[in-house]
């Protein structure tokens, strides 16, 4: 089962059913409880980073177990935006602090949200990228954007005025700045790579 946690700040249906086309078997998840067991996990994310977190707090704890754990989980924008210490959106306002690094916001003169379709750059090939290639385009809808102390844990970027994290992976944690399952063919080809992680 493939465990999607609805903390009330997600679009949950677009994730479900991107993920039930690629036979993932999901199942949108409201009690913290419920993460026991499950071959895997989606958090994902809309609005501000402070209000993802006021309402994700009562899954922090399952959620660590479950990673501790070696669950595949898989972070999607404001998911992606939470597993850092702390975020310029919302000021002493704490992340999961499961990537050490800030949330910034993008730069003056460019375009923001930064909202439509654009390219990614691959830094290193893991699992969650098989089949995907510089230069295919994803879909991103945001403001702000991770910068990980630790570069080697950047997967992917993508060129918004300057080179933002498009994806990070670290261990059992693969997570994207953009909107796989709004992504069309190349979102669900990285959603099938999630769910072949679970079958390994």
């Amino acid at each position: 089962m493939i465990a999607i946690v609805d903390y009330g700040m997600g679009n949950l249906f677009s994730i479900y059913n991107a993920l039930d086309r690629v036979g993932a078997g999901p199942r949108i998840v409201r009690d913290p409880e419920a993460l026991s067991g499950a071959d895997a996990i989606v958090v994902p994310g809309v609005g501000a980073f402070g209000s993802c977190m006021d309402q994700l707090r009562r899954f922090e704890a399952s959620l660590r177990q479950a990673l501790d754990e070696g669950v595949p989980m898989l972070g999607i924008c404001v998911g992606m935006q939470v597993l850092f210490e702390e975020s310029e959106e919302s000021p002493g306002v704490k992340g999961l602090g499961w990537i050490a690094g800030n949330v910034v916001r993008l730069p003056e003169g460019v375009m923001i949200p930064q909202m439509g379709w654009n390219s990614l750059t691959i830094k290193r090939h893991v699992e969650m990228l098989d089949g995907i290639s510089d230069g295919d385009m994803f879909y991103f809808v945001h403001s702000y954007y991770g910068q990980p102390i630790d570069q080697s844990v950047i997967a992917a970027t993508t060129e918004h005025g300057i080179e933002v994290t498009a994806a990070v992976a670290k261990d059992n944690l693969f997570a994207t700045q953009f909107h796989p399952e709004k992504s069309g063919a190349k979102g669900l080809k990285i959603l099938e790579n999630f769910v072949r992680s679970t079958r390994c």
